[in-house]
């Protein structure tokens, strides 16, 4: 089993302590502890009273019954035995792929995306095509592409909703489609669900509600704006959990008592957590369109309130040292769009603290007004 390098996990991993305004992050911008039990109108001091009686053992192996509680939630009709606790949605996506992937499957997974979606199967011995996204789609796949890259005999089709890194939603009629086809051939659709968007205009089913041999994965890490507890899940129909739960001992334990416990905690008073996110993505956003509006040397079709977008960069070098220019001379974290196979864009999260935002875009675009002499 070979991997190749996590191209953007790469990039952050070596440059993001660098930075001065980061806004290459894609997750909302994470809260403390302090402004969580103040968003929840909890006192945080019962909550360590709490914490402090409890047994630092192993707790909830696949999660606590609270917090399988508040997953279920956030979808349908799905029972506790459906939901597994895992090491944020990253652990979630490995534990399916490991679990139902096997030599010479074929999988078809939308490209570029979240890298694990076609690496992970391509390292286990699948066959894997790529369901290239359009920018002329609005940065969806055509389902017409999917129809004739399906197989009498494909396994899974892996699917990024909302998309990572452009921001783009699969909305229920597309994702009805998408069943259909799936239907065809028996297969798995995984979606990686933690990208959410925060319009009124914007439903968008988990695939686990619409198909009974659909995976949903999420996480607290994006829309819950607590990626430092590092919790995630996979929610599937009992058949499949069965299967992930036997792999699921090969891969963790269990994500931790306080972890669990904290997780449990902001679900439960998630309705909060919304709100104030709703808030931040709504008027960054509004910070970004004006931005974009000013700017000459720069072109995007941005999300419907999506927490990540993709910008294209009017300039003549190849994007990836531009960015290093940027990040040297101005202190400014973009993650170039090499890392995604889209050479000249780069994904600009512009849901970090409202000011590291504007001096952000303000300094990348005197880094760009070299360029116009």
């Amino acid at each position: 089993m070979k991997l190749p390098r996590f191209g953007v996990e790469e990039w952050l991993n070596v440059h993001e302590k660098e930075a001065l305004y980061d806004i290459a992050g894609v997750s909302i911008s994470a809260l403390t502890l302090e402004e969580l039990f103040r968003l929840a109108d909890q006192d945080l001091s019962t909550f360590f009273q709490e914490l402090s009686r409890k047994k630092m053992d192993y707790g909830w192996i696949e999660g606590s019954p609270e917090f399988k509680k508040e997953v279920c939630g956030l979808y349908k009709d799905l029972r506790p035995e459906q939901i597994l606790q895992t090491n944020g949605a990253t652990g979630a996506n490995m534990l399916a792929l490991y679990a139902l992937i096997e030599p010479q499957d074929h999988v078809i997974s939308v490209y570029p995306a979240y890298q694990q979606l076609y690496d992970i199967p391509k390292s286990l011995g699948a066959q894997v095509d790529l369901w290239q996204v359009s920018e002329e789609h609005n940065w969806l796949p055509d389902l017409d592409d999917l129809r004739r890259l399906i197989r009498p005999n494909t396994k899974m089709i892996c699917i990024n909703n909302a998309h990572n890194p452009t921001g783009a939603i699969m909305d229920e009629a597309y994702l009805q489609e998408l069943v259909t086809i799936a239907e065809s051939c028996g297969a798995y659709i995984l979606s990686d669900e933690v990208y959410k968007p925060f319009s009124d205009r914007s439903e968008v089913p988990a695939i686990v509600d619409l198909y009974d041999k659909g995976i949903s994965v999420d996480s607290l890490s994006k829309v819950y704006s607590l990626p430092g507890i590092r919790v995630g899940w996979v929610a599937s129909n009992k058949e499949v959990a069965d299967i992930l739960r036997n792999y699921r001992d090969y891969t963790m334990i269990c994500a931790g008592v306080f972890d669990d416990l904290l997780a449990a905690f902001a679900l439960k008073n998630r309705r909060v957590i919304i709100e104030r996110n709703q808030k931040i993505v709504s008027e960054n956003l509004k910070i970004l369109k004006n931005w974009l509006a000013q700017e000459p040397r720069v072109h995007a079709i941005l999300p419907d309130h999506v927490s990540t977008s993709l910008v294209k960069l009017d300039v003549p070098l190849p994007i990836e040292e531009f960015c290093r220019q940027l990040l040297a001379d101005y202190g400014v974290l973009l993650v170039p769009g090499s890392r995604f196979d889209l050479e000249g864009y780069v994904r600009l999260g512009y849901c970090c603290d409202k000011q590291v935002l504007k001096t952000g875009l303000a300094k990348l675009s005197q880094c760009l007004r070299q360029f116009d002499e």
